[in-house]
């Protein structure tokens, strides 16, 4: 029996929460866990090489199946070799299904049984995505990860509605297993959804599971529901993923809920949110967020965060990157950008030596005192 393409080996779990050390194999690479997965929605990660991901210690990043589709069509990633051989990247790729880019034109689109059809953002046009047609996108994009093709459905709902779209969801997984070609070197997960229904999250946990995916998602949260009631969902739908299995929360990128996630039993996360604020000069802080735009830092030497060793903190000061930013210089969207990606990636390589260390939640008081976040919600193990 030939080995799965996706494996997770589980190193420790933390003695006081659900937290977990451990390392997902891949075929272009292994990484630790838990990891902050930077985002590259074009086969690109705005304005950073693949060398600085690296530098960084980014083990595994994110692409976009419904972007890469349109532009430059799946067709000529194939034919390039497959994506990381067209973007020079020789570690994990995780692809999302498109599924999230199709439901966010809730206007332009209409759902069936067989697939949803919408109109392309670019130029609108009519298309046609189905479970089959995003996997067979996937499958020649070549990620290391791929996603089922589901329908994130708005957190507030109602019951009925959410009921009857994860009993769809489960029959695409299903459909996209059975179109899925390349297994061998191509791991495919599941992705668990039910808003913030417990009956529904644990229905939908439970059929997937059943499926026996390599891994498994946890969609629908930060969608609007509050950090509490995100929590609560990951608190009781982790339990039902088989402990063998990586566990993946789809968007989340904010640093109290990497840490929160992990408490929890996540062990990968992913999100636009670090380089899409760090072009508008906005910059994630030991003490919390700065905007480095802002007048007050014209005559400010000092780096970024004064606690970090990335290379911008390193080389530059606050006040040169203002400038840069002022000056519509695109070095400067590449030093924030650099920053903010390091500074998440830094901040699950401290949750992971916290892990080891039996201390997870003495790091997170220290950590949300320090960055001034609302200690509301912290969990009495």
């Amino acid at each position: 029996m030939t080995e799965p393409a996706i494996r997770y080996r589980l190193i420790k779990k933390e003695k006081h929460t659900g937290a977990r050390l451990g390392e997902i194999i891949t075929p272009h690479g292994t990484f630790p866990t838990p990891m902050f997965m930077p985002v590259g929605t074009l086969a690109t990660v705005k304005t950073m090489s693949p060398e600085e991901l690296k530098e960084m210690g980014a083990g595994i990043i994110l692409s976009n199946t419904y972007h890469l589709w349109l532009r430059p069509g799946e067709d000529i990633v194939q034919e390039a070799g497959g994506l990381h051989k067209f973007m020079n990247w020789n570690q994990g790729i995780l692809t999302d299904s498109g599924g999230f880019q199709v439901w966010s034109l809730s206007d332009m689109r209409n759902i069936s049984e067989e697939g949803v059809r919408f109109k392309n953002h670019l130029n609108g046009s009519e298309m046609f995505l189905s479970p089959e047609k995003a996997i067979h996108i996937q499958n020649a994009l070549g990620s290391d990860i791929m996603m089922s093709f589901d329908e994130c459905a708005p957190f507030y709902e109602s019951h009925d509605y959410v009921k009857k779209s994860i009993e769809r969801t489960s029959r695409w997984a299903e459909r996209g297993l059975k179109a899925h070609q390349r297994p061998e070197d191509q791991g495919l997960f599941g992705i668990i959804q039910g808003a913030g229904y417990k009956d529904l999250r644990k229905q939908s946990a439970q059929e997937l599971v059943a499926m026996d995916f390599p891994g498994y998602s946890i969609g629908g949260l930060s969608v609007g529901e509050t950090k509490e009631e995100m929590n609560e969902v990951l608190e009781y739908v982790t339990p039902f993923i088989p402990d063998h299995k990586p566990r993946y929360l789809m968007g989340v990128g904010t640093a109290d809920s990497l840490i929160d996630g992990a408490i929890r039993g996540v062990d990968m996360f992913d999100c636009v949110l670090p380089t899409r604020i760090a072009r508008n000069g906005t910059c994630m802080t030991s003490k919390g967020r700065l905007v480095v735009k802002n007048a007050q830092y014209a005559r400010d030497f000092r780096p970024l965060d004064e606690k970090c060793d990335c290379y911008t903190c390193r080389n530059y000061t606050r006040a040169y990157i203002r400038h840069l930013i002022k000056a519509d210089e695109t070095f400067g969207l590449r030093l924030t950008s650099y920053h903010n990606l390091y500074f998440l990636l830094d901040v699950m390589r401290q949750v992971r030596q916290a892990i080891m260390d039996d201390n997870l939640l003495e790091f997170r008081e220290a950590f949300f005192e320090e960055y001034g976040f609302n200690k509301k919600n912290a969990k009495n193990f």
